[in-house]
């Protein structure tokens, strides 16, 4: 396996990246390890290696789920990185409590409950989506958004190579179609797959497709039941800094525990991965996430579960947490994948078992140039391919993109992670800074070649 990067070193400012815009490796301009693949796993072996900046807590085994009082046995390393730095203020994260078994709705002097139909994103109508409404909207009734939201939440455990591992995952449909990470389920088994449900019934599941680009992967359960229950789909476009949010999960091998926080912030460039995955497997990319930051704790074990709003729909897909490497866990900085990317990544893994990317064709790095009287920082464009998106679109080197569809644009990961949230055909407004004025200028997204 390879060994972490070190967090402390100073990036080049002429790091050019590959023309598909990404890099070869994670952006090191950070102040904060990220914990990522947060899964817990078993392995035999020796006593704990010392601990790391860059690692994974010390995971449960399975099965049984131990009680919180059990002593750690092995660790696993995990290197990745997230390109913001490192928060002096802490943000608190809400209070937790684990729901073993799906709660009953006592919820009705503050919240509503129904069950609407919606189309997932296979394409399939779920008619068994619960949501609520929300009174006050300042103050929600979190008993009934745990009702509606944790019959939707699975743990999933996987067998690998000399041990196992837990993660989380969402029922999407009605298929029996379970969205989560690929960092969950990489390196599983063949037969190594199971999900339980939150009643406790469990299932054998087969991997439906992954896509390490983005740290998807969708599973389907073997013979689903006919009672399965889809979370209801929300819009993390209409997210806003500040709304309440839940993370529900399998954290530390606990099902159906659920935290609550805040939206910390949106659109946040956040880089993961490095040349191998954690259990060994080859990984060729970082994974880019324009992310949603939250304070709701999410711990090892939480990954590929559910961050909803107030009235239970899904907003993202819990991934990575931010660690300052003195911590050996939560610390309120954790990460979603928005649903709206989510979505549409589920929609192609169900179809096909992959996954197109839109690309710009560029070369980038990071860069500032002068707006007026004022300094702007962004994504320099180091080159341009011929006969790509960018070069159609008229992009030139030199320039320096500021900002996308209205939203700001300080780095080249946050462009990266903007196009990759894009569907391949979408055309999308760039602002450029461009010898000292900005310009307006409409790119439509073409698929990645494939390497």
């Amino acid at each position: 396996m390879s060994q972490p990067g070190n967090t402390t070193d100073t990036p080049s400012p002429s790091r050019p990246s590959p023309m598909w815009a990404a890099t070869d490796r994670p952006d090191t301009d950070a102040t904060a390890p990220l914990w990522f693949g947060d899964r817990e796993a078993t392995r035999p072996g020796p006593a704990p290696a010392p601990p790391s900046a860059w690692h994974t807590p010390e995971p449960a085994s399975i099965p049984p789920v131990p009680p919180p009082s059990r002593s750690p046995r092995t660790r696993r390393t995990w290197p990745g990185l997230v390109a913001v730095s490192l928060l002096s203020a802490g943000l608190a994260s809400g209070g937790t409590y684990a729901a073993v078994r799906a709660a009953d709705d006592q919820g009705a002097s503050a919240a509503t409950s129904s069950s609407a139909a919606q189309q997932s994103p296979s394409g399939a109508t779920t008619s068994g989506a619960q949501e609520i409404r929300q009174v006050n909207a300042n103050a929600p009734d979190w008993t009934a958004t745990a009702a509606a939201a944790t019959p939707s939440v699975v743990a999933i455990r996987v067998e690998v190579q000399g041990g196992g591992a837990q993660g989380s995952g969402v029922v999407i449909d009605e298929q029996g179609h379970i969205l989560t990470n690929n960092h969950v389920v990489d390196g599983a088994v063949q037969g190594g797959l199971k999900v339980s449900l939150s009643d406790g019934r469990t299932y054998a599941a087969t991997i439906a497709g992954t896509d390490p680009s983005t740290d998807l992967a969708v599973v389907t359960i073997t013979n689903p039941p006919s009672d399965l229950k889809p979370i209801a789909m929300g819009d993390s476009a209409a997210l806003k800094v500040g709304d309440p949010v839940m993370a529900v999960g399998n954290p530390l091998g606990l099902a159906s525990t659920v935290t609550t926080g805040i939206v910390s912030a949106l659109n946040r460039p956040v880089t993961t991965g490095d040349e191998q995955s954690q259990f060994g497997s080859s990984q060729s990319e970082p994974v880019y996430t324009n992310a949603v930051q939250t304070s709701a704790a999410i711990n090892p074990g939480n990954s590929g579960g559910a961050l909803v709003d107030a009235n239970g729909r899904l907003v993202g897909i819990n991934s990575s947490i931010a660690s300052t490497g003195s911590s050996g866990g939560n610390i309120g900085i954790g990460f979603a994948i928005p649903v709206n990317e989510a979505k549409v990544i589920a929609d192609q893994l169900i179809s096909t078992g992959s996954a197109q990317h839109a690309y710009l064709g560029v070369k980038l790095q990071d860069g500032e140039g002068k707006d007026g009287t004022a300094t702007r920082s962004g994504a320099l464009i180091a080159s341009v391919s011929p006969n790509t998106p960018a070069a159609n679109a008229g992009l030139q080197q030199g320039d320096i993109v500021i900002g996308i569809k209205g939203v700001g644009v300080e780095s080249m990961d946050s462009l990266i992670a903007h196009i990759r949230a894009e569907k391949v055909g979408s055309t999308v407004p760039l602002t450029v800074l461009r010898n000292g004025s900005t310009t307006e200028l409409s790119v439509t997204l073409a698929a990645r070649p494939q390497s």
